[in-house]
């Protein structure tokens, strides 16, 4: 299967909040999201982490 689950980290506070799936074939690089992070009660960047 080319779709794997991906975890996202708030850059932040270092929290692990979300999960998604990518494509590893065609998505070779880390994937940035702005998120809502329930921690610091804001919106964050979350990075891809293995």
């Amino acid at each position: 299967m080319p779709r794997e689950i991906i975890t996202f980290q708030c850059t932040e506070c270092k929290n692990r909040n979300y999960t998604n799936t990518k494509n590893k074939k065609t998505t070779t690089e880390r994937l940035e999201m702005k998120k809502f992070c329930p921690y610091c009660r804001k919106h964050q960047p979350h990075r891809e982490i293995k």
